[in-house]
């Protein structure tokens, strides 16, 4: 299978550069979804001893991939204690 790529690569050159984009772009959707499920606290991998991650954020805590206007240094706490 390999050999029939090579080959195919050498024949037509156009082909390198889509199979180097489609590889990178396999290769991010892979990390972001990673990034996900390690460290999104909506994801629970330990439900014995913290069923609930989520209500251990504070208000502080930034919990999205990339914020554009917030900066969750400055941010109170809005809602009472439970």
């Amino acid at each position: 299978m390999l050999r029939l790529i090579i080959g195919q690569a050498k024949k037509h050159l156009s082909l390198i550069p889509l199979c180097i984009f489609i590889e990178l772009g396999g290769t991010g959707a892979t990390l972001y979804v990673l990034c996900l499920a390690l460290f999104n606290p909506g994801v629970s991998w330990d439900r014995k001893s913290n069923p609930e991650p989520w209500n251990k954020l504070g208000p502080n805590d930034q919990y999205k991939f990339y914020s554009v206007n917030v900066d969750y240094s400055k941010l109170k706490k809005e809602g009472p204690d439970f």
